[in-house]
């Protein structure tokens, strides 16, 4: 399931982001995944939509059917999305940039459709909870479905007159529907974080790379955690991501997931050298440039 959106005039990407055809992502076309996509790597992307993270981590891995992927890692409101960093480690895709994209919920119905109209509205369940303070305010049925841009593409298709969806503004764009009311989430800061992935034989050194996502376990020997982040703040290198995940098979032992900022990959190549022995091991998921908030 592929969307072949029209060129953009846009200056040229870098080597990495010129291999934009068969990017997947997960959910449906006018997702937050593809809004993600396009930030990345032009409006002129190709999307290969995929069902669940797990198909996306695999499609991604196959250079037959894809170029790389871009998957959700992280939400400001709700935290890291554990799975997502096991299927990483499972897989041979390194992470070659990032997106920070401020979720914007849009109310949106059919062409010609008024907001007196509305009797039902349809969205994914988490973005219906998002939008609570002002769904309240009118006597509207809320309709619980798999994915956003999936309910506005339904809508769409019914020609319905009577129900509004939740979703993306490419969504609307995507489907031709009108944004009745836009941005009526509560919580404006709304930010989710998207890792952009690349098969690792195929992978290139990043120019003026400053930020490195890793795996390190350690012996679990009294204090050792606190050691490898002394080393850590001596090299002058911003901790700005810790995640601790249990490690498979073990009696609540843990591993780390860790976000390195630097200034020079001297600097960070330095701190690894240092924490070398205070770690079992130790897996580079990515080093690349830090990505800033795009508007979603």
């Amino acid at each position: 399931m592929t969307i072949h959106a029209k060129q953009n005039n846009a200056a040229p990407k870098t080597p990495s982001q010129e291999k934009a055809a068969g990017i997947c992502i997960q959910g449906y076309e006018g997702s937050f995944h593809q809004v993600a996509a396009r930030s990345f790597f032009g409006k002129q992307v190709e999307v290969i939509a995929c069902a669940t993270f797990r198909d996306l981590i695999r499609i991604s891995s196959d250079k037959k059917q894809s170029a790389g992927g871009i998957m959700a890692i992280e939400n400001s409101i709700a935290g890291s999305i554990l799975p997502n960093y096991n299927l990483l480690q499972k897989s041979k895709l390194k992470v070659i940039g990032e997106v920070y994209l401020s979720i914007s919920q849009n109310l949106m119905v059919n062409k010609g459709v008024k907001l007196e109209d509305i009797r039902e509205v349809h969205s994914h369940p988490m973005a219906i909870l998002q939008c609570l303070d002002y769904l309240e305010k009118h006597d509207w049925k809320l309709v619980e479905t798999e994915d956003t841009a999936l309910s506005a593409k339904h809508i769409h298709q019914k020609h319905s007159k009577h129900a509004a969806a939740i979703a993306s503004k490419l969504a609307a764009e995507l489907y031709d529907m009108d944004v009745i009311a836009p941005n009526i989430h509560t919580l404006k800061n709304n930010v989710t974080r998207f890792l952009v992935l690349q098969r690792e034989n195929e992978v290139k050194e990043i120019p003026d790379a400053d930020k490195a996502s890793l795996y390190f376990q350690t012996n679990h020997s009294k204090g050792i955690l606190a050691q490898v982040l002394t080393q850590i703040a001596k090299g002058g290198i911003n901790l700005s991501k810790l995640q601790s995940m249990p490690i498979p098979g073990s009696n609540f032992k843990y591993g780390f997931y860790a976000d390195l900022e630097f200034e020079s990959r001297k600097q960070f190549d330095a701190v690894l050298a240092s924490i070398e022995s205070l770690t079992n091991s130790v897996k580079i998921f990515g080093i690349y440039q830090k990505g800033k908030v795009v508007k979603g």
